[in-house]
């Protein structure tokens, strides 16, 4: 199955827009939905302002940029989105609000068409069941930053078909990713392996072991990591990586999801990451 047309729910999100990014320089039309088409309009001229960033060091053309912008449609209803071959949701982690969303989708989009979750940990087969194709839902997980990490964990709910699984394996392939299958548990694979070492680093810096420069140091040069934990964790986003630990802390009741009170302190401030200029770093 080729895709022609996709959409992307959230498509000026943190998330989202990286999505949109990704699909549009495949040369996929997108349509990248928000609430209003003011907010989809700022989506869409910060990401003119990333990929321009791209052209200046030359490493794609102008061309090219205009390529993906022409690619990219605004869209603020559900209606617009009724002959796609893929939606991919990216909103905040509330599941009654994707369930929603899900059920208007079920709705309006055309029944061959996929039903994708952005995820990172909530079940795909209770999002699922606010459709009538659950066997068309599926998560397709990508990473931060979504242009420039290869890897989407497909996630299986309870009744997603194989077909489904095989069709979104070859929409990540068109948009030159690589695929790993995981079973739908809290966290799914990636976060199950990954939060214990993000909240060990902020337990390690919460209980004063280290420096939050040291203990990224730690990792970096002693782990071979790219990037240090607490780095990881201020580019995610402090509000959503909390989000993230909840979920799994609650799914599970593990300790080691435990969210720690420094991490909900920088939160409650408004101290978010990069995107805020501060969390465990600042950030100019």
């Amino acid at each position: 199955m080729e895709f022609k047309k996709a959409a992307v729910i959230g498509g000026a999100g943190t998330m989202g827009s990286g999505i949109v990014q990704t699909i549009a320089q495949a040369g996929i039309q997108v349509l990248l939905f928000e609430t209003n088409l003011e907010v989809a309009q700022k989506g869409k001229t910060k990401l003119d302002k990333v990929v321009q960033k791209l052209v200046d060091k030359g490493k794609v053309s102008a061309q090219d940029k205009q390529n993906m912008l022409d690619k990219i449609i605004l869209c603020d209803n559900y209606q617009a989105m009724a002959d796609v071959d893929l939606v991919i949701e990216a909103v905040f982690e509330n599941i009654q609000l994707k369930k929603e969303i899900f059920k208007q989708l079920d709705e309006i989009v055309k029944p061959e068409a996929i039903l994708a979750s952005n995820t990172s940990a909530l079940s795909l087969t209770e999002i699922a069941s606010a459709t009538k194709r659950p066997d068309k839902v599926i998560g397709l997980h990508f990473f931060n930053p979504v242009p420039v990490m290869k890897l989407v964990e497909l996630v299986m709910g309870l009744a997603t078909s194989e077909e489904t699984y095989q069709a979104s394996a070859a929409f990540c392939e068109q948009i030159g990713k690589k695929v790993i299958k995981a079973k739908d548990t809290t966290g799914f694979l990636v976060n199950y392996l990954q939060i214990p070492l993000l909240n060990g680093a902020v337990a390690a810096y919460e209980a004063g072991l280290s420096s939050a420069e040291d203990i990224d140091k730690a990792c970096v040069l002693g782990m071979n990591h790219p990037i240090g934990p607490l780095a990881l964790l201020d580019l995610i986003g402090l509000d959503t990586a909390l989000d993230v630990f909840n979920v799994m802390y609650e799914g599970t009741g593990d300790m080691k999801f435990w969210p720690r009170t420094v991490h909900k302190r920088l939160v409650q401030a408004g101290h978010l990451g990069r995107k805020t200029g501060k969390g465990f770093f600042t950030y100019n």
